[in-house]
């Protein structure tokens, strides 16, 4: 598999890739304040006097927020400091009512920490990769000016105000649109495993603003880098790093040069524009904040992140893989976001407990099933599907006539079709709705000498060596049973008859 190449007039050009992700933190209330973080609110009804910069007013560290973020750097296995502090990012914005940001420059609570993304041939990820993260620290979002209100003005909503944030730092260490859709799933995926932020970028609660630059393969030193801010969706941040690198390796061959700076994406016309230029540090005048003291992190509190942390993907996935012995895409498919394998191991308990059998003898049925057969289902139902009758309980019914042979896998579906309209019984409506499979060897074996009898020439061809009729037979005999008639006992018989 050939890296991902831009092919300009002078040669191919390798793109070099750095993602800043903000995610917000999920905490009840703000980074240095008690006002709600719930989203939807009516503008500026969730704000306090610290969040307003009214004079005097004093922030105070929420713990549960310094709390996830030392768990997500856990999650990634990352250092965790124990001593952190906060600076004063200071510049001038209208929806920034103290004129400066609390964020972590020189001291961050998370240091160096690493996500593997997975191969993926399709996508063009060859092989697993490990990409490096460079920090995490934490800082306070900033309010949100609404245009669309009045013809000449534009508001300010403050309800974003003082919202912890993570911002997580990769190394540059992406060289594709695949590698750095595969990083912002995967982290997304670790993120909502901690619950330390719910993942939803639609609704802002995790952005990305995507570093690009291009150099001519092979060469060492890196290109000038672009900025574009706030990339609300996967498919976004894969658009914006291809868009962005042509239009760079286009300028360079044209005989421009690349400009460091913030540019904006425009997902409508698919395309990066420029918002002004890129500042450094310095222009920033970063010094630590005054009105709070260092964070200071001691063991216990550290012990208690440590042992609060789920299993997360890439433990889950090995231990589908080994211990339940599921094949390597069902056990990604699963494990891919939290939701999915919720449902997949309560499903997984019930169907075990059903059964009288270990989990790992039924993991790839259930796997099936939570992947494919109910997904399928409900979908063709739409509207239809009464969801509260979804039950872990009831799909395992369905899986145990499946695996007694009762209903056949086609049968399944249609009871669970009517489960999910009316909560009924799954064996009442095998029962009453007459979708059982025929197991009866006689009415089975009766009408295959009915098929033979009728189909002699074929039934000779077959004893002459062509195999592929068996099918034929095995078709008929279903169509003359009505689909009723259990197959394993159709092609047991066929054989003992064909010889």
């Amino acid at each position: 598999m050939t890296s991902y190449r831009i092919h300009g007039e002078t040669g191919e050009w390798e793109v070099v890739i750095g993602l800043e992700v903000h995610a917000q933190v999920t905490s009840n209330a703000k980074l240095f304040s008690g006002a709600s973080t719930e989203f939807g609110a009516e503008p500026n009804t969730q704000v306090s006097l610290v969040d307003a910069a009214m004079p005097g007013m004093l922030p105070v560290p929420n713990r549960e927020c310094i709390r996830q973020a030392v768990r997500t750097g856990m999650a990634i296995e990352a250092q965790i400091n124990a001593w952190s502090r906060f600076d004063r990012k200071n510049y001038f914005y209208a929806d920034l009512p103290q004129g400066y940001q609390v964020s972590q420059l020189y001291h961050p609570i998370v240091g160096e920490g690493q996500l593997t993304i997975e191969a993926d041939e399709k996508a063009g990820i060859p092989a697993d990769k490990v990409i490096g993260i460079e920090r995490i620290h934490v800082e306070q979002d900033a309010g949100k000016l609404m245009h669309d209100q009045h013809p000449t003005m534009s508001y300010v909503d403050l309800n974003r105000s003082g919202v912890a944030l993570m911002e997580i730092v990769s190394m540059p260490h992406m060289t594709s649109p695949a590698e750095a859709g595969a990083y912002v799933r995967k982290l997304r995926s670790i993120l909502r495993y901690v619950g330390s932020c719910d993942g939803n970028m639609e609704q802002g609660s995790m952005r990305a603003d995507v570093n690009v630059s291009v150099r001519k393969v092979g060469a060492k030193e890196l290109g000038t880098r672009t900025e574009t801010k706030n990339v609300n969706s996967v498919r976004f941040v894969m658009a914006v790093i291809e868009g962005e690198a042509c239009r760079q390796v286009d300028l360079i061959e044209d005989g421009g040069t690349v400009m460091q700076e913030t540019r904006l994406y425009d997902p409508d016309r698919n395309e990066t524009r420029s918002m002004r230029s890129k500042e450094d540090a310095h222009d920033y005048r970063y010094f630590p904040d005054p009105d709070l003291l260092p964070v200071e992190l001691d063991d216990a509190f550290l012990t208690e992140c440590r042992e609060s942390l789920p299993e997360l993907p890439d433990a889950k996935r090995a231990r589908y893989t080994g211990e339940l012995g599921m094949n390597d895409y069902n056990a990604a498919q699963l494990t891919s976001e939290v939701e999915t394998f919720a449902r997949f191991e309560t499903l997984l308990a019930e169907t075990s407990k059903a059964l009288g059998k270990p989990e790992s003898d039924v993991a790839t049925q259930v796997a099936n099933w939570t992947l494919s057969v109910a997904p399928g289902v409900i979908k063709s139902l739409g509207e239809e599907a009464q969801l509260e009758h979804n039950t872990a309980a009831a799909q395992a019914q369905i899986l145990k006539l499946v695996e007694s042979g009762e209903v056949s896998g086609g049968q399944s579906k249609e009871i669970y079709e009517i489960l999910l309209k009316t909560g009924r019984d799954p064996a009442e409506i095998a029962d009453i709705e007459g979708l059982k499979q025929q197991s009866d060897t006689g009415a089975i074996e009766a009408e295959i000498d009915k098929i033979l009898a009728a189909n002699q020439d074929k039934v000779e061809q077959y004893k002459a060596g062509k195999d592929k009729l068996f099918g034929f037979f095995v078709g008929q005999t279903m169509k003359a049973m009505q689909g009723k008639a259990n197959p394993q006992v159709v092609n047991e018989l066929l054989r003992a008859k064909l010889g």
